[in-house]
């Protein structure tokens, strides 16, 4: 029986008593509509500039099937804006049953900006009414005082597919700004989805309207917003149940991807340098993983079956068997860890909402560093903002480092998100990206013999980490299913030294920087306050996470809980399958689909073989990246991947905990929930004759 605990209804509760307040939400609606056609003179694109620090006003404003057109004056300037929206909203046809409540808003930019009038607009355009800021505010305020703090502190609202920080500057005066422009002294009080607040806001802009006399049933507020990614305007349309925001952005120059061959070209180059260059600079580390790279792939070649014998035999009962001794079991871990048992705080964050909104919320509030440590830093439009974030942070002062690995970031930025907006245009080089106008110092992980730094970290001011699953990009702030730990105490020492490990180890000083790296002072905290946790390492030689988990499996006596979307290694499948026929309870999670096509269809195999042994698997709604599992209690999450890329030859990152409180957290946040929101499976997945070609290729790729 999984445990099942109120939490989740007593955070429901919560939420709802937030957003019953939160009628707050149409404080957003600092902009309207936008799209259009393209400037005839680049140079018009300047007039745009007055309005970071006056307020544009519209004057008249037009509205098609396609298009929108915005006449507004800034400061004592006329200008002329406009946009395509066709892609983004329905307002052809009106729908025979209306939606109920008002949709997640529509955020589209405007797309440029003149000085002279349109030449012609289209003869079926509707002109809309535009109300004043004055009337705006009004309405804004009574939303916001119940649910925006004056005390430092302001509220996130997602949009879907981006933050803005609301607040209360220190004169009183409400701001509202993309989150990762948040000012360092202010922190995130919490967070609301628009959906939620909105449906519980209608009433109070039903009540405004009415009281105002307003009767038409589309219409333009001026908010007043001022600055860059303001949002100036926001279009309503109460027939339709349809809010529009407009938001200003600079037009920049940009050197984008479209250059044919450029990324192929890029991690041809890098391939290179990692074997050559590399060679020169980290000669006995490069050696060192190519013997190990070849000694596990001659031991995969000759894996024998271990299924044989198996087949005919039936599935135990579950055992009632006392837990394994956890106790012991951390006494075990101390042979085979590198790193001695520490301490601290730690908070799972489940889902990219959860994890940037808090990470975005560390890294402005960073006074002295920023080490960020991550396998793929991608070039979609989330991940640009993270990395102005990160330039601005610098300037303002704090030392930023950005660690990356090489083939990961450059194969990351070779597909996109299905999300992704179409008009973004992504740098050509993340890297060149992050250090143009900016103090933030980059470095680059060489790949040699194809083996990579799969570690996701980041540590902020020495006091507090985030490590776990994701890395920077939109997939894992909109798309996918992931975890990420938030740690504090003694234990973030220990991922500072492996931080400092890898970035000296990455510099020009190659297997000498590795050296002094190791043989430098640690600065071990004194503190033992929070809960023991213990800092498990894959690297070549290394197998700690693979070593633990194999035989924590194998001391297992009551449950097993895996949840982990790449189950290529043979002998992990074994031993689960072991523990099963022993009267362990095994469950599992995985995705139906993921971001390999090979691992797919492996899965495919693994889940079969693991119903047919007895094990529960579960069949997660979407793409789940997560990679956490407990065994007895002991509780294993980071980044390490159940095959043998993440177990044997990668560098990865896991966290350990023997404490209930730790175990009780997981099972709350993340096993719970996805068990029950996941169908079990009952029957095989249908296989295929090429499915088994591919898994022998995948254990090895994989």
């Amino acid at each position: 029986m999984i445990p099942v605990t109120g939490i989740d209804k007593l955070l429901d509760g919560f939420l709802l008593r937030i957003l019953s307040n939160a009628v707050v939400i149409l404080v957003f609606a600092t902009l309207v509509p936008g799209c259009a056609s393209t400037p005839t003179n680049l140079a018009e694109i300047d007039a745009d500039a007055d309005s970071r620090v006056l307020p544009m006003i519209a004057l008249e404003g037009y509205r098609g099937d396609e298009n929108f057109f915005v006449k507004y004056r800034v400061g004592d300037r006329i200008r002329y804006a406009g946009g395509n929206w066709s892609n983004r909203l329905e307002l052809i046809e009106t729908p025979l049953t209306p939606r109920p409540n008002y949709a997640t808003p529509t955020l589209v930019s405007m797309e440029y900006h003149q000085e002279t009038p349109w030449k012609s607009l289209p003869q079926v355009l509707v002109q809309v009414p535009v109300l004043g800021v004055d009337q705006w505010h009004l309405l804004r305020n009574r939303l916001l005082r119940a649910v925006v703090p004056d005390n430092g502190k302001g509220v996130v609202v997602d949009f879907g597919y981006t933050e803005y920080f609301l607040f209360y500057d220190e004169n009183g005066e409400f701001q509202a700004t993309r989150l990762t422009d948040k000012p360092t002294n202010y922190q995130v009080h919490t967070i609301l989805r628009f959906d939620e607040f909105m449906r519980r806001g209608r009433p109070i802009l039903e009540a405004y309207l009415k009281e105002q006399g307003i009767t038409e049933t589309e219409f333009v507020f001026n908010t007043g917003d001022t600055g860059w990614y303001s949002l100036p305007f926001l279009y309503v349309n109460t027939n339709r149940h349809l809010l529009v925001f407009i938001r200003n952005e600079p037009q920049r120059a940009v050197a984008v991807t479209s250059v044919p061959g450029l990324k192929s070209g890029q991690a041809f180059g890098h391939v290179m340098r990692s074997h050559l260059t590399n060679l020169l600079l980290r000669p006995v580390s490069s050696l060192y993983r190519l013997f190990f790279v070849v000694t596990d792939t001659t031991i995969s070649t000759f894996r024998f079956d271990w299924l044989t014998g198996l087949a005919d035999k039936p599935v135990p009962a579950l055992s009632d068997a006392p837990p394994m001794d956890l106790q012991s079991w951390e006494s075990e871990l101390e042979k085979i860890a590198r790193n001695s048992e520490s301490a601290g705080s730690i908070d799972f964050l489940v889902d990219g909402e959860t994890f940037f909104t808090r990470f975005v919320d560390a890294v402005t509030s960073a006074e002295h560093s920023v080490q960020l440590q991550t396998y793929i830093f991608d070039n979609d439009d989330f991940a640009v903002r993270i990395a102005e974030l990160l330039k601005r942070r610098s300037n303002e002062g704090v030392d930023v480092k950005v660690l990356l690995d090489g083939l990961g970031t450059i194969g990351g930025t070779m597909s996109d998100s299905e999300s992704l907006p179409e008009q973004h245009e992504p740098p050509a080089s993340v890297r060149r990206f992050l250090e143009t106008d900016s103090q933030v110092d980059v470095r680059q992980k060489a790949n040699p013999w194809f083996t990579g730094d799969h570690i996701k970290s980041t540590i902020i001011d020495q006091k507090t980490a985030y490590v776990g699953g994701m890395n920077i990009g939109r997939e894992y702030r909109y798309d996918w299913h992931d975890l990420m730990m938030e740690l504090r105490g003694p234990v973030v020492s220990k991922l500072a030294r492996e931080f400092r490990t890898s970035w000296m180890h990455s510099g020009p000083l190659g297997d000498l920087g590795y050296v002094i790296s190791q043989n430098s002072p640690t600065v071990k905290s004194t503190s033992d306050e929070g809960h023991p946790l213990r800092v498990l390492l894959t690297a070549p030689g290394n197998y700690e996470i693979y070593k633990a988990q194999l035989k924590a499996i194998q001391r297992a006596q009551r449950y097993i809980y895996v949840q982990n979307a790449y189950f290529t290694d043979d002998r992990l499948l074994r031993e689960l399958v072991m523990a099963r026929r022993r009267g362990v309870d095994v469950r599992v999670i995985i995705p139906m689909e993921t971001d390999h096509g090979p691992i797919t269809r492996s899965n495919v195999l693994a889940a079969n073989v693991m119903l047919k042994h007895g094990i529960r698997v579960y069949i997660y709604p979407g793409f789940s990246h997560v990679k956490a599992a407990i065994y007895d209690g002991w509780v294993c999450v980071g980044s390490a991947n159940f095959d043998r890329l993440s177990l044997r030859l990668n560098r990865e990152l896991n966290i350990t905990s023997s404490d209930p409180t730790v175990a009780g957290q997981l099972l709350e946040r993340l096993f719970v929930p996805d068990f029950l929101g996941s169908p079990e499976l009952t029957e095989p997945i249908p296989e295929r004759w090429i499915d088994h070609m591919v898994e022998i290729v995948s254990d090895f790729m994989y």
